[in-house]
């Protein structure tokens, strides 16, 4: 896509954010009366992590959470999207909260606001406290009721001052990457059992939303963030739209239908019935998960391209999500998934903005009237400082840069999306892919911790400063 003759601006009020997790950044796992979550349990399992890498330390924005923040006011940021450690405030996942745990987290809000940085809290970024995970986990019911008592126990805590709430991140992932393939913690391989925790985090996120109401003032909005799939078949043939259909279910469907519409799609109990018969689905679940929202958050980094499977064609699964023995799609043997053409990032994700927007536009007439946000989107990049200790990557800008045009163009055309969060606003420990994947738009020296602003990040906090999308040739 050319460069455009005019400046691309947003809506004066628009949020210019960036996004982090606790466990990718935090560290201190030790400290202050928090316990371990299946993170710090998976990634010190060997074989489970990049080199045996984990999050012990990471960046330890624990202890550096004030230059973090400052680091963000220099940059222009407007919002500061950050998850909390659930087991860093109710430790073993049930029971009163330990107040140096919310403590940590009121000092960050207090330290935000001190700035000027709108905070927006994900409570459930992935890391579930160990011991409800030897209970069962997300497989099981009780999980989603203790979800809601933390729920209430940080509403409580945070709700004067942040407004800005959001239950669960990327239940896929959780769901399907930590039960049926277990490239996620806790790194079951359960068919079933991932459909049952899908169900399951769809009643925490009902559960939630009401606790959340109940201990906040009325003021505050309260979201979910979805990495909704962008499914396009490989062809128009029948098998290749029913692929691609059986897919959507899985990804999208299972969550969005019952949190949005109030039911879960027939056809994924059809496409899912040799796994499951969903009996799991109590009378009234639906219902509870159906809670009004005042936002949406889209998480998105690629598109997926599908179709049926060509019995005569051997290969891995190349679904971008890990590799592993074993898929996170229930019940989808009969579907492959074929890698997207052009450039791609360090993750091997195919960059294309037009999914970005083909997204928006789909929330939009999914959920009419619901305000969105896009609550991560960002690349990974082979990023090093040049001899004088720059760190220019002028391939993130380029990808920020197309990505924001493809928000700015579905605001054109009548989308509600009120903010972007930059995912990540540090290089963090990546998940299974430990340290080596750099996503941040600062660079951390992993020996050191010392930060650096990347080239990227000075040419974000300018658009955040101004409203406006600079041209892609940028210095720091």
């Amino acid at each position: 896509m050319p460069e455009p003759t005019t400046p691309v601006t947003f809506p004066p009020a628009f949020l210019w954010g960036a996004a982090t997790s606790a466990y990718q950044i935090e560290g201190a796992v030790r400290e202050g009366g928090r316990t371990p979550s299946i993170w710090d349990t998976f990634s010190h399992t060997p074989g489970k992590t990049a080199g045996g890498e984990h999050g012990d330390i990471a960046v330890d924005h624990y202890h550096r959470y004030r230059d973090d923040v400052a680091l963000m006011a220099e940059l222009g940021l407007n919002s500061y999207r950050f998850s909390i450690s659930w087991s860093r405030v109710q430790p073993t996942g049930r029971g009163p909260a330990i107040q140096q745990g919310l403590d940590f987290y009121r000092r960050l809000v207090d330290e935000l606001l001190a700035k000027n940085i709108k905070p927006a809290v994900t409570l459930y970024h992935w890391d579930l406290p160990q011991e409800l995970e030897d209970a069962g986990g997300w497989p099981e019911r009780e999980t989603a009721l203790r979800f809601a008592e933390y729920a209430q126990i940080v509403g409580e805590a945070l709700g004067d001052r942040v407004e800005q709430w959001i239950t669960l991140n990327e239940p896929w992932c959780s769901a399907f990457l930590g039960y049926s393939s277990g490239v996620h913690a806790p790194g079951r391989t359960d068919p079933a059992a991932s459909l049952r925790a899908a169900h399951h985090l769809n009643l925490a996120h009902g559960l939630g939303v009401s606790a959340l109401r109940a201990s906040m003032p009325s003021r505050n909005n309260v979201a979910v963030s979805l990495n909704s799939s962008v499914v396009r078949p490989v062809s128009d043939s029948p098998e290749d739209l029913a692929a691609a259909r059986k897919i959507d279910d899985l990804a999208n469907g299972v969550f969005h239908g019952p949190m949005l519409h109030g039911a879960y799609p027939e056809t994924l109990f059809a496409a899912t019935a040799s796994v499951t018969d969903w009996s799991f689905v109590q009378d009234g679940d639906v219902t509870v998960i159906n809670q009004p929202l005042d936002a949406l958050g889209l998480n998105y980094y690629t598109p997926t391209l599908v179709g049926a499977v060509d019995p005569s064609v051997a290969g891995p699964r190349a679904d971008g999500h890990g590799k592993s023995d074993h898929s996170p799609w229930p019940a989808a043997d009969d579907v492959a998934f074929h890698q997207t053409p052009g450039d791609r990032t360090e993750m091997g994700w195919t960059i294309d903005p037009t999914g970005l927007h083909e997204l928006i536009m789909r929330y939009t007439r999914e959920a009419p009237g619901l305000p969105l946000y896009v609550t991560e989107n960002g690349a990974a990049y082979d990023d090093k400082p040049d001899p004088e200790g720059r760190v220019h990557d002028p391939e993130r800008i380029a990808y920020l840069h197309g990505h924001l045009r493809a928000v700015r163009r579905a605001i054109a055309e009548g989308a509600d999306v009120r903010g972007y969060y930059l995912w990540s606003l540090m290089d963090n420990f990546e998940w299974s892919y430990g340290y080596g994947k750099r996503f941040g738009a600062v660079y951390v020296d992993y020996g050191t911790l010392a930060r650096t602003p990347k080239s990227s990040a000075y040419w974000y906090g300018q658009a955040a400063k101004t409203g406006a999308l600079p041209p892609l040739a940028t210095t720091a």
